[in-house]
Protein backbone atom coordinates (compact mmCIF):
# COMPACT_ATOMS: atom_id res chain seq x y z
CA UNK A 1 0.00 0.00 0.00
CA UNK A 2 1.37 3.60 -0.51
CA UNK A 3 2.27 4.72 2.52
CA UNK A 4 4.77 8.44 1.69
CA UNK A 5 6.59 7.70 4.75
CA UNK A 6 7.62 4.47 4.22
CA UNK A 7 8.50 4.79 0.30
CA UNK A 8 12.49 5.85 -0.57
CA UNK A 9 14.43 6.47 -2.67
CA UNK A 10 17.35 3.48 -2.96
CA UNK A 11 14.79 1.34 -1.50
CA UNK A 12 12.02 -0.92 -3.30
CA UNK A 13 10.37 0.88 -5.81
CA UNK A 14 6.51 1.42 -5.57
CA UNK A 15 5.10 -0.04 -9.00
CA UNK A 16 2.38 1.51 -10.81
CA UNK A 17 0.84 -0.26 -14.22
CA UNK A 18 -1.02 2.66 -15.78
CA UNK A 19 -3.87 1.34 -17.11
CA UNK A 20 -4.95 5.08 -18.20
CA UNK A 21 -7.58 4.75 -21.04
CA UNK A 22 -6.42 1.82 -22.09
CA UNK A 23 -9.26 -0.05 -21.42
CA UNK A 24 -10.83 1.59 -24.26
CA UNK A 25 -14.23 1.93 -22.04
CA UNK A 26 -14.95 -1.35 -21.75
CA UNK A 27 -14.76 -2.48 -18.03
CA UNK A 28 -14.55 -6.21 -18.32
CA UNK A 29 -11.26 -5.27 -20.35
CA UNK A 30 -10.00 -3.13 -17.59
CA UNK A 31 -10.94 -5.88 -14.87
CA UNK A 32 -8.48 -8.25 -16.35
CA UNK A 33 -6.15 -5.76 -16.79
CA UNK A 34 -5.85 -5.03 -13.18
CA UNK A 35 -6.41 -8.98 -12.36
CA UNK A 36 -2.98 -9.25 -15.29
CA UNK A 37 -1.39 -6.25 -13.23
CA UNK A 38 -1.65 -8.07 -9.73
CA UNK A 39 -0.68 -11.04 -11.48
CA UNK A 40 2.54 -9.45 -12.43
CA UNK A 41 3.35 -7.87 -8.79
CA UNK A 42 2.24 -4.51 -9.37
CA UNK A 43 1.52 -2.46 -6.24
CA UNK A 44 -1.09 -0.12 -7.84
CA UNK A 45 -3.35 0.40 -11.45
CA UNK A 46 -3.95 4.08 -11.96
CA UNK A 47 -6.33 4.67 -14.33
CA UNK A 48 -7.63 9.10 -15.77
CA UNK A 49 -10.02 10.44 -14.65
CA UNK A 50 -11.18 12.90 -17.61
CA UNK A 51 -14.74 13.81 -19.39
CA UNK A 52 -15.18 15.07 -23.35
CA UNK A 53 -16.14 18.60 -21.04
CA UNK A 54 -12.48 18.17 -19.07
CA UNK A 55 -10.26 17.30 -20.91
CA UNK A 56 -10.39 19.72 -24.31
CA UNK A 57 -11.55 22.86 -25.65
CA UNK A 58 -14.26 22.57 -28.37
CA UNK A 59 -11.62 23.88 -30.96
CA UNK A 60 -9.98 20.54 -30.32
CA UNK A 61 -13.26 18.70 -31.23
CA UNK A 62 -14.11 20.93 -34.17
CA UNK A 63 -9.55 20.42 -35.23
CA UNK A 64 -10.65 16.08 -34.85
CA UNK A 65 -7.00 16.09 -34.46
CA UNK A 66 -6.64 12.24 -33.10
CA UNK A 67 -4.04 11.76 -30.59
CA UNK A 68 -2.93 8.06 -31.98
CA UNK A 69 -1.75 6.76 -35.48
CA UNK A 70 -4.59 4.18 -34.95
CA UNK A 71 -7.88 6.55 -35.52
CA UNK A 72 -5.90 9.60 -38.12
CA UNK A 73 -7.48 7.84 -40.90
CA UNK A 74 -10.98 6.90 -39.68
CA UNK A 75 -13.94 9.17 -40.80
CA UNK A 76 -16.34 7.02 -38.99
CA UNK A 77 -15.44 8.50 -35.35
CA UNK A 78 -14.75 11.50 -34.07
CA UNK A 79 -12.74 12.98 -31.47
CA UNK A 80 -15.39 13.25 -29.63
CA UNK A 81 -16.94 9.99 -29.34
CA UNK A 82 -13.84 8.53 -28.73
CA UNK A 83 -13.15 10.50 -25.85
CA UNK A 84 -16.61 9.65 -24.69
CA UNK A 85 -16.39 6.14 -25.23
CA UNK A 86 -12.75 5.94 -23.66
CA UNK A 87 -13.84 8.04 -20.43
CA UNK A 88 -14.78 6.59 -17.05
CA UNK A 89 -18.00 7.76 -15.49
CA UNK A 90 -18.43 8.28 -11.58
CA UNK A 91 -20.01 4.57 -11.45
CA UNK A 92 -17.38 2.93 -13.31
CA UNK A 93 -14.66 4.78 -10.74
CA UNK A 94 -16.43 3.02 -7.96
CA UNK A 95 -16.99 -0.03 -9.89
CA UNK A 96 -12.95 -0.01 -11.29
CA UNK A 97 -12.14 0.97 -6.74
CA UNK A 98 -13.89 -2.15 -5.32
CA UNK A 99 -12.63 -4.84 -7.81
CA UNK A 100 -9.02 -3.47 -6.86
CA UNK A 101 -9.62 -3.87 -3.29
CA UNK A 102 -11.40 -7.38 -3.68
CA UNK A 103 -8.25 -8.83 -5.45
CA UNK A 104 -5.56 -7.05 -3.48
CA UNK A 105 -4.06 -3.92 -5.49
CA UNK A 106 -4.28 0.15 -5.07
CA UNK A 107 -6.26 2.29 -7.41
CA UNK A 108 -5.76 5.27 -8.25
CA UNK A 109 -6.19 7.91 -11.01
CA UNK A 110 -5.20 11.15 -12.37
CA UNK A 111 -7.91 13.76 -12.45
CA UNK A 112 -8.07 16.59 -14.76
CA UNK A 113 -10.64 18.83 -13.51
CA UNK A 114 -11.20 19.70 -10.13
CA UNK A 115 -14.44 17.88 -9.96
CA UNK A 116 -12.31 14.77 -10.43
CA UNK A 117 -10.08 15.44 -7.38
CA UNK A 118 -12.94 15.98 -4.97
CA UNK A 119 -14.39 12.94 -6.73
CA UNK A 120 -10.82 10.90 -6.20
CA UNK A 121 -9.87 12.17 -3.06
CA UNK A 122 -13.10 13.34 -1.29
CA UNK A 123 -15.75 10.31 -2.06
CA UNK A 124 -12.94 7.50 -2.54
CA UNK A 125 -10.23 8.18 -0.55
CA UNK A 126 -7.42 8.13 -2.94
CA UNK A 127 -3.47 7.60 -0.85
CA UNK A 128 -2.09 10.23 -3.25
CA UNK A 129 -2.79 12.42 -6.43
CA UNK A 130 -1.22 11.64 -9.53
CA UNK A 131 -0.44 15.12 -11.57
CA UNK A 132 0.04 15.07 -15.02
CA UNK A 133 3.16 16.89 -16.63
CA UNK A 134 0.75 18.78 -18.74
CA UNK A 135 -0.71 20.29 -15.36
CA UNK A 136 3.00 21.66 -14.43
CA UNK A 137 2.11 25.28 -15.20
CA UNK A 138 -1.88 24.99 -14.13
CA UNK A 139 -1.21 26.79 -11.28
CA UNK A 140 -4.75 27.22 -9.97
CA UNK A 141 -5.30 23.56 -10.35
CA UNK A 142 -2.34 22.78 -8.34
CA UNK A 143 -3.34 25.12 -5.41
CA UNK A 144 -6.57 23.56 -5.55
CA UNK A 145 -4.79 19.89 -4.62
CA UNK A 146 -2.21 20.97 -2.56
CA UNK A 147 -5.19 22.49 0.15
CA UNK A 148 -6.35 18.61 -0.15
CA UNK A 149 -3.34 17.74 1.78
CA UNK A 150 -2.79 14.82 0.29
CA UNK A 151 0.61 13.39 -0.85
CA UNK A 152 1.37 14.48 -4.37
CA UNK A 153 2.90 12.88 -7.42
CA UNK A 154 3.75 14.99 -9.96
CA UNK A 155 4.86 14.13 -13.49
CA UNK A 156 7.25 16.47 -15.05
CA UNK A 157 7.98 15.50 -18.44
CA UNK A 158 5.92 18.90 -20.52
CA UNK A 159 8.16 21.07 -18.15
CA UNK A 160 11.18 23.46 -17.63
CA UNK A 161 13.14 23.72 -14.60
CA UNK A 162 11.04 26.75 -14.09
CA UNK A 163 8.00 25.02 -14.56
CA UNK A 164 8.60 22.35 -12.16
CA UNK A 165 10.54 24.79 -9.27
CA UNK A 166 7.04 26.99 -9.70
CA UNK A 167 4.67 24.13 -9.30
CA UNK A 168 6.76 22.87 -6.71
CA UNK A 169 6.77 26.45 -4.62
CA UNK A 170 2.86 26.60 -5.02
CA UNK A 171 2.38 23.28 -3.69
CA UNK A 172 4.43 23.60 -0.77
CA UNK A 173 2.54 27.28 -0.18
CA UNK A 174 -0.62 25.64 -0.14
CA UNK A 175 -0.11 22.87 2.08
CA UNK A 176 1.20 20.06 0.35
CA UNK A 177 4.98 19.35 1.67
CA UNK A 178 4.69 15.38 0.93
CA UNK A 179 6.02 15.66 -2.93
CA UNK A 180 7.47 12.99 -5.69
CA UNK A 181 8.34 14.47 -8.23
CA UNK A 182 7.97 11.88 -11.35
CA UNK A 183 10.78 12.42 -13.99
CA UNK A 184 9.48 12.00 -16.87
CA UNK A 185 9.70 12.80 -21.16
CA UNK A 186 6.34 13.06 -22.57
CA UNK A 187 7.69 11.18 -26.01
CA UNK A 188 5.14 8.19 -27.28
CA UNK A 189 7.24 6.59 -27.78
CA UNK A 190 10.67 8.04 -26.29
CA UNK A 191 14.10 6.68 -27.95
CA UNK A 192 16.95 5.63 -25.88
CA UNK A 193 18.50 8.94 -26.80
CA UNK A 194 16.61 11.93 -24.93
CA UNK A 195 15.55 9.53 -21.59
CA UNK A 196 17.74 11.29 -19.97
CA UNK A 197 17.38 8.85 -16.55
CA UNK A 198 20.28 11.40 -15.19
CA UNK A 199 17.96 13.82 -14.93
CA UNK A 200 16.48 11.69 -11.50
CA UNK A 201 20.13 12.71 -9.89
CA UNK A 202 19.41 16.12 -11.00
CA UNK A 203 15.59 16.74 -9.84
CA UNK A 204 16.66 15.29 -6.11
CA UNK A 205 19.81 17.30 -6.21
CA UNK A 206 17.67 20.40 -6.88
CA UNK A 207 14.62 20.15 -5.29
CA UNK A 208 15.57 17.88 -2.42
CA UNK A 209 11.89 16.25 -3.29
CA UNK A 210 11.95 11.78 -3.40
CA UNK A 211 11.93 11.01 -6.94
CA UNK A 212 10.56 8.45 -8.90
CA UNK A 213 9.97 7.50 -13.02
CA UNK A 214 7.43 7.24 -15.31
CA UNK A 215 8.58 5.61 -18.66
CA UNK A 216 7.42 5.68 -22.08
CA UNK A 217 9.96 4.04 -23.98
CA UNK A 218 9.67 0.78 -24.98
CA UNK A 219 10.60 -2.43 -23.43
CA UNK A 220 12.46 -2.44 -19.22
CA UNK A 221 15.80 -1.30 -19.61
CA UNK A 222 14.16 1.99 -19.05
CA UNK A 223 12.78 1.31 -16.24
CA UNK A 224 14.80 -1.14 -14.32
CA UNK A 225 17.89 1.63 -15.09
CA UNK A 226 15.77 4.12 -13.32
CA UNK A 227 15.70 1.58 -10.49
CA UNK A 228 19.41 1.77 -10.63
CA UNK A 229 19.49 5.21 -10.05
CA UNK A 230 17.61 4.95 -7.04
CA UNK A 231 14.10 6.12 -8.22
CA UNK A 232 11.48 5.18 -5.58
CA UNK A 233 8.14 5.47 -7.89
CA UNK A 234 8.33 3.19 -11.44
CA UNK A 235 5.40 4.56 -13.13
CA UNK A 236 4.64 2.72 -17.14
CA UNK A 237 1.55 2.05 -19.05
CA UNK A 238 0.17 -1.17 -19.16
CA UNK A 239 -1.76 -3.30 -21.89
CA UNK A 240 -2.82 -6.61 -22.56
CA UNK A 241 -2.24 -6.12 -26.06
CA UNK A 242 0.22 -3.65 -28.44
CA UNK A 243 -1.65 -4.46 -30.77
CA UNK A 244 -4.84 -3.40 -29.54
CA UNK A 245 -6.59 -0.34 -31.26
CA UNK A 246 -6.04 2.83 -29.00
CA UNK A 247 -4.17 5.97 -27.71
CA UNK A 248 -1.41 3.98 -25.92
CA UNK A 249 -1.34 0.35 -26.11
CA UNK A 250 1.96 0.10 -29.17
CA UNK A 251 4.08 2.39 -25.95
CA UNK A 252 2.74 0.09 -23.00
CA UNK A 253 4.23 -3.03 -21.00
CA UNK A 254 2.45 -6.10 -22.12
CA UNK A 255 2.44 -8.22 -19.21
CA UNK A 256 5.76 -10.35 -19.71
CA UNK A 257 7.44 -6.93 -19.45
CA UNK A 258 5.46 -5.48 -16.57
CA UNK A 259 6.06 -8.98 -14.64
CA UNK A 260 9.96 -8.46 -15.37
CA UNK A 261 10.28 -5.15 -13.74
CA UNK A 262 8.16 -6.07 -10.82
CA UNK A 263 10.31 -8.72 -10.34
CA UNK A 264 13.32 -6.53 -10.57
CA UNK A 265 12.11 -4.05 -8.58
CA UNK A 266 12.25 -6.73 -5.67
CA UNK A 267 15.85 -7.08 -5.74
CA UNK A 268 17.30 -4.17 -7.57
CA UNK A 269 17.51 -2.31 -4.51
CA UNK A 270 19.74 -4.81 -2.59
CA UNK A 271 21.93 -5.02 -5.09
CA UNK A 272 22.21 -1.26 -4.72
CA UNK A 273 24.22 -2.25 -1.43
CA UNK A 274 26.47 -0.20 0.12
CA UNK A 275 29.33 2.93 -0.43
CA UNK A 276 31.59 1.24 1.94
CA UNK A 277 33.49 -1.89 0.47
CA UNK A 278 32.74 -4.96 2.57
CA UNK A 279 34.62 -8.39 1.63
CA UNK A 280 31.65 -10.81 1.93
CA UNK A 281 33.53 -13.78 0.49
CA UNK A 282 34.81 -16.23 3.38
CA UNK A 283 38.79 -16.66 4.26
CA UNK A 284 38.21 -20.22 2.87
CA UNK A 285 36.87 -19.04 -0.13
CA UNK A 286 39.26 -15.91 -0.50
CA UNK A 287 41.97 -18.80 -0.36
CA UNK A 288 40.77 -20.66 -2.73
CA UNK A 289 41.03 -17.83 -5.07
CA UNK A 290 43.90 -16.11 -4.48
CA UNK A 291 47.79 -16.75 -4.93
CA UNK A 292 50.64 -17.92 -2.69
CA UNK A 293 54.66 -17.39 -3.51
CA UNK A 294 55.43 -20.82 -5.22
CA UNK A 295 58.73 -22.71 -5.92
CA UNK A 296 58.93 -22.24 -9.99
CA UNK A 297 61.57 -24.90 -9.73
CA UNK A 298 63.82 -27.07 -7.63
CA UNK A 299 65.96 -24.97 -5.14
CA UNK A 300 68.35 -25.85 -3.30
CA UNK A 301 69.47 -25.71 0.85
CA UNK A 302 71.96 -22.60 0.85
CA UNK A 303 70.80 -20.87 -2.45
CA UNK A 304 69.94 -17.84 -3.20
CA UNK A 305 66.19 -17.06 -4.13
CA UNK A 306 65.95 -15.39 -7.20
CA UNK A 307 63.10 -13.89 -8.95
CA UNK A 308 63.64 -16.79 -11.56
CA UNK A 309 63.11 -19.40 -8.83
CA UNK A 310 59.11 -18.05 -8.11
CA UNK A 311 55.79 -17.68 -9.24
CA UNK A 312 52.53 -17.35 -8.01
CA UNK A 313 49.40 -20.05 -8.17
CA UNK A 314 46.70 -21.01 -6.19
CA UNK A 315 45.65 -21.55 -3.38
CA UNK A 316 46.54 -18.30 -1.46
CA UNK A 317 47.64 -19.80 2.16
CA UNK A 318 51.18 -19.13 1.43
CA UNK A 319 52.85 -15.74 1.29
CA UNK A 320 50.94 -13.28 -0.08
CA UNK A 321 52.34 -12.48 -3.79
CA UNK A 322 52.54 -8.32 -2.36
CA UNK A 323 55.49 -9.80 0.08
CA UNK A 324 57.58 -11.37 -2.91
CA UNK A 325 60.65 -8.70 -2.26
CA UNK A 326 60.90 -10.47 1.37
CA UNK A 327 61.49 -13.62 -0.30
CA UNK A 328 63.83 -12.60 -3.06
CA UNK A 329 67.86 -12.60 -2.13
CA UNK A 330 66.78 -14.50 1.12
CA UNK A 331 69.16 -17.79 1.71
CA UNK A 332 67.29 -20.79 1.35
CA UNK A 333 67.49 -23.26 4.80
CA UNK A 334 66.15 -26.54 2.92
CA UNK A 335 65.79 -28.11 -0.16
CA UNK A 336 62.67 -26.58 -1.65
CA UNK A 337 60.57 -28.74 -4.36
CA UNK A 338 59.29 -27.00 -7.44
CA UNK A 339 55.69 -25.77 -7.10
CA UNK A 340 55.89 -25.69 -3.03
CA UNK A 341 54.59 -23.16 -1.69
CA UNK A 342 57.17 -21.45 0.29
CA UNK A 343 56.58 -20.00 3.83
CA UNK A 344 58.91 -18.66 6.06
CA UNK A 345 59.99 -21.65 7.57
CA UNK A 346 62.27 -22.04 3.93
CA UNK A 347 64.81 -19.43 4.48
Amino acid sequence: MFNYDEIHEFGKPYMIAEIGSNHNGDMELAKKMIDEAKRCGADCVKFQSWSKDTIFSEKVYQDNYFLADDYRNRTDYTLKEIVDAYSIDKSDHYLLKEYCDKIGIEFNSTPFSKPEVDLLVDEMGVPFIKVASMDLNNIPFLTYIAKKKKPVVLSTGLGTLADISEAVTCLQENGCSQIILLHCVSIYPTEPDVANLNNIDMLRNTFGCKVGYSDHTIGTVAPILAMGKGACIIEKHFTLDKNMEGWDHKVSANPEELKVMCEAAEVAYKMLGSYRKVVNESKERREAFQRSIIAARDISEGSIITEDDITFKRPGTGIEPKYYSMVVGRVAKRNIKRDAIITTQDF
